[in-house]
């Protein structure tokens, strides 16, 4: 009886190693998945994605933009709109002062005149300076600047960027440390003529953030 069942033996493990071939590496993918599309269905049914599909007031929140309603704006008789984002607790800035900001003209979303972009310096630096000028005074005086390299001793003098009239007047009242948000009709802002990405005769929005006041006394 013992050699009649070596033949079952031999044949029985034949038969495994013919029927047990190794997987295709191609059948892993629909499995794969299956059980992605599987976790992801699972998460959501849980509520544990909402937060990947944020809203733009959101978005507009994680990257420091605040939305203002129409009717939070203030204006003024020359029919400027604005919003104090934060009242400084420095000096005020009086009609006469010479005042540094930084200032952003923003177009649908589009930063498109700002002073703080950085400016060629000696041809092979860059450097970004507040914007300086008389509350109160005609716009356009100031705009040409020098910027010296004091490692080379070399010159460059470029035209600042080119602010809205709108500017020279809104800022009387900030404070040092105060920022404001202004809507800026054409008249007061570009014109006909435009600016940029601003076409002519448009409104657009101006951020302003006052860093420093010199009295006209002392100025």
């Amino acid at each position: 009886m013992a050699p009649s069942a070596l033949p079952s033996r031999t044949f029985h493990r034949h038969s495994l190693r013919s029927q047990d071939p190794p997987p295709p590496r191609e059948a892993t993918v629909p499995c794969c998945v299956s059980r992605r599309r599987a976790a992801a269905q699972l998460l959501l049914s849980a509520g544990l994605l909402t937060a990947v599909s944020s809203s733009p007031p959101a978005l507009a929140a994680r990257r420091g933009r605040r939305t203002i309603a129409p009717e939070d704006y203030a204006s003024t008789p020359d029919g400027l709109k604005y919003y104090d984002l934060i009242e400084g607790k420095g000096p005020t800035a009086e009609k006469g002062s010479t005042v540094q900001v930084h200032f952003d003209c923003i177009y649908r979303s589009i930063t498109v005149v700002s002073s703080r972009e950085a400016k060629l310096l000696a041809g092979n630096r860059s450097i970004a300076q507040p914007y300086v000028f008389t509350v109160g005074s005609l716009p356009g005086k100031e705009r040409k600047r020098d910027f010296a390299d004091t490692a080379n001793g070399l010159f460059s003098a470029q035209a600042s960027p080119k602010p809205p009239r709108a500017m020279y007047m809104i800022t009387e009242g900030m404070k040092v440390g105060g920022k404001r948000r202004v809507i800026v009709p054409p008249d007061l802002g570009y014109g006909k003529k435009g600016q940029g990405e601003i076409p002519a005769d448009a409104s657009f929005e101006l951020n302003i953030e006052l860093l420093e006041v010199i009295p006209p006394t002392e100025s």
